[in-house]
Order: C-alpha cells, then sequence, then structure tokens
C-alpha cells in the first residue's frame, strides 16, 4: 500500500502538521520579540510580564480546554485552535499598545493549550487505532517547527524589518498546513479500521427479532469533571519534572557554559545546540525504542541517563564534560514528555488535560526556580537541580503503569 492511502501514514502526516503548525507559531512571534519591544517602546521588565502572559494563559486555560475536549472532540478544537493560532500573530503585529499586546497573549496561550492537547490526542489516538508508535516522532516534528520558524525570521528580518510581512509570510504557511492537517484527522467515533469478523457476526447473531419490541434508547450519561485518580497524579509529577528539566537546559546551559565552565563566547551558545540537537535526533528513534522495551523503560532508564550524565558532568567541571552532560540530557530526557502524554491520553481527556496543563507549569516554573537556586548558591548547584528533577521523573515512572510494547511495521525503519 502506498504511503499516500495507507491509513497510518495519512493519519500521521495530519497530525505532524498540527505539532509542526505549534513549534513553528511559538517560534515565530519569540522569534520577533527584541522588534516588537522597539515597536511599543517597551522596558525589559514589561518584555518578561508580556512573555509571562502567555505562559498564564495556558497554564490557566485547563478547565476550559477539559471542557471543550469534551464539547468537541480533539479534532475540531486542534484545528479551530490552529486556525486561532495563525490569526493572533496578525493581532500581534498590529497590537496598538501594550494592554493590547498582552491580551493577545494570554490568548495566545489559552490556544496553545487547546492544540496542545487536542494534538497529542489525535498522536495518542493515532498509535491506538493502528498499535503503531509514532509520539516521538511527532514531538520531532515540533522542535522541526521551531528550527523552521528561526530561519524564517532570519531571512525576513535580513529582507525587510516589518513585523507585519514576515508574520503575513507565517500565516500563509500555518494556513498551508492547517489544509494538510484537515485532510487526515481522526474522527473519535470512527470504527477502527480492523473490523473483526468474528466480532461483527456476533453482533450480528445478537440482533433481537424483527417483531421484538424496541428497546429503549439509553440516556448518554453527562461526563463531569471527577477527582484525578493517583495514577493520574503521578503522570503530573513525572511531565511536571520532565518539563522542568527540558525548559532550564534550554534557558541556562549557554551561561552555565560562560559562567561555570568559563567557555568562549562562541563556544557558549553549543549548550543549547547539542540539548536541542540531541532532543530531535533521540526523538526521531524513539518510537522504535518504545516498540522494543516499551515506554516505561525508554522513560526510566533515559531520565537516569539524563540525571546521572549532568550529574557527573557537573562535578567533573570543564567545557567538554558540560557538554557531554548536555547531550546526556537532551538524549534522556527527550522521549519522556512523548510517552507520557501517550499514557495520560489512554486515562480519557480530562487525564491527558490536567497532564498538559502540568507540562506547562513545569516550563514556567522550571528556568526561575533554577534562577532562584542560582541566585541563594551559585549555578553550579541551580543545574544540579537539573539533574535532580531528571531523577524524579526515573522515580515517578516506576509508579505508572505502562501498556505493553506496540509492534514495529517494516515501514517504520523509516523516520516520517
Amino acid at each position: 500500500m502506498s504511503r499516500l492511502h495507507d491509513p497510518f501514514r495519512r493519519g500521521q502526516l495530519a497530525i505532524a502538521a498540527l505539532f509542526l503548525s505549534l513549534g513553528f507559531q511559538y517560534a515565530t512571534w519569540a522569534a520577533r520579540i527584541p522588534a516588537v519591544k522597539a515597536d511599543l517602546d517597551l522596558s525589559a521588565a514589561e518584555v518578561g510580564v508580556l512573555l509571562m502572559a502567555a505562559g498564564v494563559g495556558a497554564a490557566v486555560s485547563f478547565p476550559a480546554v477539559a471542557w471543550l475536549m469534551r464539547r468537541m472532540g480533539s479534532r475540531r478544537l486542534a484545528l479551530l485552535s490552529q486556525l486561532g493560532l495563525a490569526l493572533l500573530l496578525l493581532a500581534l503585529a498590529v497590537a496598538p499598545n501594550y494592554p493590547v499586546a498582552l491580551l493577545v497573549m494570554c490568548a495566545d496561550g489559552v490556544l496553545v493549550g487547546c492544540l496542545n492537547v487536542a494534538m497529542n490526542a489525535q498522536g495518542a489516538a493515532l498509535e491506538a487505532r493502528h498499535e503503531r508508535n509514532t509520539m516521538a516522532r511527532l514531538h520531532a516534528v515540533f522542535s522541526a517547527g521551531s528550527l523552521l520558524a528561526a530561519l524564517l525570521a532570519s531571512g525576513m528580518t535580513a529582507a525587510t524589518g516589518s513585523v507585519m510581512a514576515h508574520f503575513g509570510v507565517a500565516v500563509v504557511l500555518l494556513a498551508a498546513l492547517g489544509v494538510t492537517a484537515r485532510t487526515g484527522l481522526l474522527d473519535e467515533d470512527a470504527p477502527a479500521d480492523r473490523p473483526d469478523p468474528a466480532g461483527a457476526e456476533a453482533a450480528a447473531d445478537a440482533q433481537p427479532p424483527a417483531d421484538a419490541p424496541a428497546a429503549a434508547e439509553p440516556e448518554p450519561a453527562r461526563r463531569r469533571w471527577t477527582v484525578p485518580s493517583r495514577l493520574t497524579l503521578w503522570m503530573c509529577c513525572a511531565m511536571v519534572f520532565g518539563t522542568v528539566a527540558e525548559g532550564a537546559m534550554n534557558d541556562w546551559s549557554a551561561l552555565y557554559l560562560k559562567d561555570v565552565a568559563e567557555a568562549s563566547a562562541e563556544l557558549a551558545p553549543l549548550g543549547i545546540a547539542v540539548v536541542s540537537g540531541m532532543m530531535v535526533v533521540a526523538r526521531l528513534f524513539a518510537d522504535g525504542w518504545r516498540s522494543r522495551w516499551g515506554d516505561g523503560r525508554v522513560v526510566l532508564l533515559g531520565s537516569a541517563v539524563a540525571g546521572t550524565g549532568l550529574a557527573v558532568a557537573l562535578v567533573s567541571g570543564g567545557v567538554a564534560p558540560a557538554l557531554a552532560g548536555f547531550a546526556c540530557m537532551g538524549l534522556g530526557i527527550a522521549a519522556v514528555t512523548p510517552c507520557v502524554y501517550a499514557a495520560a491520553a489512554r486515562q480519557g481527556s480530562d487525564a491527558l488535560t490536567l497532564v498538559a496543563a502540568m507540562g506547562t507549569t513545569g516550563l514556567l516554573a522550571g528556568p526561575p526556580l533554577i534562577g532562584f537556586i542560582a541566585g541563594a548558591s551559585n549555578l553550579a548547584w541551580g543545574m544540579g537541580a537539573v539533574a535532580a528533577s531528571a531523577g524524579a521523573v526515573a522515580l515517578c515512572s516506576t509508579r505508572i503503569r505502562w501498556t505493553a510494547p506496540a509492534p514495529v511495521a517494516q515501514s517504520e525503519a523509516t523516520p516520517a
């Protein structure tokens, strides 16, 4: 069967378009923060609040996202939030003042929360329906979207200083991704692709005779929010610690190289490059690891490698050990969020929404927390807290009930 007509590949392409959209949209506006700062004449503190507004919007969107998932389903919510995020780029470009920009960024955070939950629900549903792993590669596509946005921002900045022109091009690309996603997203109520003949015959035998009185239609139960289970809470903890480690490495690795390891100005940016590069590579191959060893073992071993590698690097000191430790962190922590998202989705949309909200909280709280620890002692201790967070993920993973590994198809040898 060709990839074009393979239902798994078609769904994988559509969902990948959503992941690419989210990474691309986020990095697009983030890359033009200096221009927005100049246009609105903002101080550094006001820029910090502007960035915080997006994070706060994503964090507080949890109740709304849970309700929207129950009312609309992941397909409709994903498409609408993807479209809304594209339009918000234009709104940010024409924002006349700081208060309007704050509202735009807060709305951006809410829609990010919506799309984050919906697209991960789609990815988990694709895995369940076809019994093939893909979540890690989908998260790799998110990282690729950020890279694509950075390249576009560099080119557009060199060509024109107009934020509106840059964001206009970005909206066109996001619209194309939205069209791609619409053609293959899953309908949660659709039947599985492989019907069970025996089950169909049994269902036919169970049909009542034509002259039998019709049974009363059961009223659909109204879904309400319930107290999270202990399993869901362990997933939340794993997600928080995992995203604390991921976010802190992106924000503090370059400064650690410069101030603690005493790297040159040319080598300091390599910290982010090493972490990000290893995460992309690991996510491209992590679905194969999941199929071979199972999600639980991948998360346990990966987070242990991440925490141990970084801890050894911090004790050793120096630039080369630091880069090796950063590589261990990127390699080990990369598969944590895809695996936890997949496990949460199997518990229902409410559990997935809560876990996603905790992931956003970790990304928000991680960098400031490391900064607080560094201010109270030094950055080496702050990075030690990052290593400890990875170790906490390993501990949490032992309390999560993981599913058995999914079989790997021959065609899965090549990344999507």
